[in-house]
Order: structure tokens, then C-alpha cells, then sequence
């Protein structure tokens, strides 16, 4: 068989680039290794995790708030197998989603491992062993990334485990190490202590989200802490020692090597990053050489060294972002076709799902210090805005960065209720390099979160903020 393009890899950016590129009329494959099409993101990452923060967090309304609310409840229990059971529907669901958009699009799905023989013919793998072989004039490689686990953190799957095991405990722990203060950690650590777990997060730099402006880490530790989530910063995890029934962590201190921390868990969560996944590609067959953090080099057009060959996702440099590959999907399609797309790297906005969330898009304000950048910061706190007290959502802020000159708006960072859907405003206007001025004489409506990011724009114009 003939293809114009075949795209390995059905996660968000594999999926998507093989959508735009059969809208534009090329006739597309799509190989995936698994049996169900959507890759980490749909099935094991972000729709299931969120699945789970949901229901965990209606729990801990429930425990919580709701008598607040008045709202009474008798024996309140967590029936973690039913959440478990509504989080794998929810995949399901959006299995068949991805299977109906492939059909839709005439797109040629084709299941088991695929890897090159040479530049212009690949060869998929069947579970059984199977092969068969197609020809195709341009490969997109978005084959995602999978967790690191160092070695001697002993991953066996039952009591050290990655973020794909953490969606599967069916009893609440009572208690659990998180390796890692990153996002996944974070966001699956939070799920377990709102249903009652004792967790730990060990974190080997001096504070959480490390890439993220360093308010946002303040604001979300100190929510996380009302959790009951105890943070162990500047310490380096020296042991892991699993047994049938528990975990054994050790970690020691960075700045007194004579003081260590030792627990005994029900689980270990690794969650201290993620690698590309590359492997058994047949990369070599082709051409393509890795550089020296297991990534595709690829030039502005996402190309590869390889003419017709490329790549893009977690497999490439940038953020590990679902919504960063769909872009890179569509950009690609669209270069083939000769078109002039663009993606503005620094405005593809990065979010936490922990409740509060956090938001961030541009510049922080470590970077604009580092870069010699003139700025002024403005800030609003979610306690003053009467959406957030009438919802008893009032941890977090909005922190606009604008230009000092210019008043352009050079980063937005928010914790706060619903802030994964504000961001998308700061992103839209930093897009048209709106100031902050424009933005805090457009009107909000009354009483919302947003209202947060007009006071932080109006903040950063010469302390005008109204309410506060």
C-alpha cells in the first residue's frame, strides 16, 4: 500500500497531524502499537488523571464543604473501584471518539509496533509477530514519551509505580511517597490525600513546579499543605526497597548529608519526569540520529535530517505538552501542503490539575530578571473577589508581568478556581501583544474568576486595583 503520509504514534499529536493532513487530502495511515488509539495522554495520562482529580475532589467537597452549604450527609465512604470504574468509562469513551475522527477522515489505522525499514517504507509488528510492510512518501514520528525510572528505584508495579499504576489502585493507601514535587506527582498525590491517604512528596530541588513562576509554587504548596501533603524539599531519594505488602524509602538531605528520612509506604509513586519513547524504531534505517537526551533533532519546519522524515511531541525538544504536539500536528500537515503555519512557543500555556489549579503562560518573572527585562509585576489575590467567597474557592492569586516600557503583557501565572480555563484569555491577548492596560479596560463580567486577571492587569498600570 501507497500512502502520502503515515504518522506513528495515535497520542494527541500522532492523532491530530493524521486528521489535518487527510482535511488537506492526503491520503494518511496511522500505526498504532497498543489496541486502543490516543496514546499516554488519552489513556494513561491526561483524560484519566483528570477523571480521578475530579471525583476525588467531589469527595473531599463532600467531606468537607458540603455542611458548609448545608448540605448534610450521612456515611460518607470512598468506593475508589467505582471511580475507577467511571475513570475507564470516561477512556472508553474517548477511545470510540478517536476511532470515529479516524473513520470520518479516511484515515487507514493500522495496529502493532511500527519501525522503519528505510526512509520511505515502514514495517508494522503485530502482537502475534505478524508483519506486513507499506510505502509512504512522508513519516510523522510522534511515538510520545514514557516515565524515567532510574534503576535502582526498584519499579515493579505493585508497590513502586509510575503514574500508569497510580490509575489503577482500587483500596486508598494510607500511605504513599511521591517521588517528584512536578506536575504528575503533584496532580496524583493530591488525588490520593483527598480520599485520605498520608502522602509525602520528596522533591530534590528547593521547591514544586520548579519551571513555573515561583509565586505559583508558594501559593499551591501552601494550598497542597491543607491537604495534609508534607513536603520533604532539597532532599535526594537514596533508597527504594519494595516487599510484598510495602515500600521503604530513604532519602538524604542535600545541604546535611548526615540527615536522612526514611518511610514505610503502601506505594511509591516515581513521578520525576518523563523520556522519549524511541525505541526499536528502526531510527537507523532511515538515517536519523538521536542527540544526547534520546530527542529527534528536528530544524524550524519540525524536519528531521531526513528530508520527508518528521518528528514531533514528546519525541522533540520543548515542553512534554498534549496541546504543544496537537499544535506541532497541525504545523506539520500544513508545511507539507506548502502553507506558512506558525506556533508561538513561549505562548503555549502550561497547567497543574491539582484543585487549586495553576496556569502559566510566558515569560516568569526568574526569567524576565535573568534576561535584564524592564517589568512590573501586578498581583490579585482570589480572596478578594466575591465569585471566589461565594464558592469557598479562595486560595490562590492572578499575577500579570506587563513590560515596564512598553506595558506589553509578558507573562500571566495563576492558582486559583478554574484557572486552566483562565489562562486561555492571557494566551489570546498576548497573541495580539495586548498591554495590560487593554486588558484591564475590557469589561469582566460580574461576579466571575476573571474578574481576578482584570484587578492583576489594573495592579500592574500603576497600583490601580480596585477591590483590594
Amino acid at each position: 500500500m501507497q500512502y502520502d503520509v503515515t504518522v506513528i504514534g495515535s497520542g494527541p499529536g500522532g492523532y491530530v497531524a493524521a486528521i489535518r493532513c487527510a482535511q488537506l487530502g492526503l491520503k494518511t495511515a496511522i500505526i498504532e502499537r497498543y489496541p486502543v488509539l490516543g496514546g499516554t495522554c488519552l489513556n494513561v495520562g491526561c483524560i484519566p488523571s483528570k477523571a480521578l482529580l475530579d471525583s476525588s475532589e467531589h469527595y473531599h467537597n463532600a467531606a468537607h464543604k458540603f455542611g458548609t452549604h448545608g448540605i448534610d450527609l450521612k456515611d460518607l465512604k470512598v468506593n475508589l473501584p467505582q471511580m475507577i470504574k467511571r475513570k475507564n468509562e470516561v477512556v472508553q469513551e474517548n477511545n470510540k471518539g478517536v476511532e470515529f475522527l479516524m473513520k470520518k477522515n479516511k484515515i487507514d489505522v493500522l495496529y502493532g509496533h511500527g519501525s522503519f525499514v528505510s526512509k520511505n517504507r515502514v514495517k508494522i509488528t503485530g502482537k502475534s509477530g505478524e508483519t506486513k510492510e507499506i510505502e509512504t512518501q512522508r513519516v510523522i514520528i510522534a511515538t510520545g514519551s514514557k516515565p524515567i525510572v532510574p534503576a535502582n528505584f526498584n519499579y515493579d508495579k505493585q508497590r513502586v509505580i509510575t503514574s500508569t499504576e497510580a490509575l489503577q489502585i482500587e483500596k486508598v493507601p494510607s500511605t504513599m511517597v511521591v517521588i517528584g514535587g512536578g506536575v504528575i506527582g503533584l496532580e496524583l498525590g493530591s488525588v490520593y490525600a483527598r480520599l485520605g491517604t498520608k502522602v509525602h512528596v520528596v522533591e530534590y530541588l528547593d521547591r514544586i513546579i520548579a519551571g513555573m513562576d515561583s509565586d505559583c509554587s508558594r501559593e499551591l504548596m501552601k494550598s497542597l499543605k491543607g491537604l495534609g501533603m508534607e513536603f520533604h524539599l532539597r532532599y535526594g531519594v537514596t533508597d527504594v526497597k519494595p516487599s510484598k505488602s510495602k515500600v521503604t524509602v530513604t532519602a538524604k538531605s542535600r545541604d546535611d548529608e548526615s540527615k536522612t528520612l526514611s518511610w514505610d509506604a503502601d506505594y511509591c509513586l516515581v513521578a520525576i519526569g518523563r523520556k522519549p519513547y524511541t525505541d526499536n524504531l528502526g531510527l537507523e534505517n532511515a538515517g536519523i540520529t538521536l542527540d544526547e537526551k534520546g530527542r529527534i533533532p528536528v530544524n524550524e519546519h519540525l524536519e528531521t535530517a531526513v528530508p520527508g522524515i518528521y518528528a514531533i511531541g514528546d519525541v522533540v525538544r520543548g515542553a512534554m505538552l498534549a496541546h504543544k504536539a496537537e499544535e506541532e500536528g497541525v504545523f506539520v500537515a500544513e508545511t507539507i501542503m506548502g502553507q506558512k503555519p506558525h506556533i508561538h512557543y513561549n505562548l503555549i500555556p502550561g497547567v497543574v490539575y491539582t484543585w487549586p489549579e495553576v496556569a502559566s503562560v510566558g515569560y516568569t518573572e526568574e526569567q524576565l530578571k535573568e534576561m535584564g527585562t524592564p517589568y512590573k509585576p501586578g498581583k490579585f489575590p482570589f480572596r478578594a473577589l466575591g465569585r471566589a467567597r461565594a464558592s469557598m474557592d479562595l486560595d490562590g492569586m492572578v499575577k500579570v508581568l506587563a513590560h515596564k516600557e512598553t506595558d506589553e503583557i509578558l507573562g500571566v501565572h495563576i492558582v486559583g478556581a478554574r484557572a486552566a480555563d483562565m489562562i486561555a484569555e492571557g494566551v489570546a491577548l498576548m497573541e495580539f501583544r495586548a498591554s495590560a492596560e487593554d486588558a484591564s479596560r475590557m469589561s469582566h463580567a460580574h461576579p466571575t474568576y476573571t474578574e481576578a486577571f482584570k484587578e492583576a492587569c489594573l495592579a500592574a498600570t500603576g497600583n490601580r486595583a480596585l477591590h483590594v
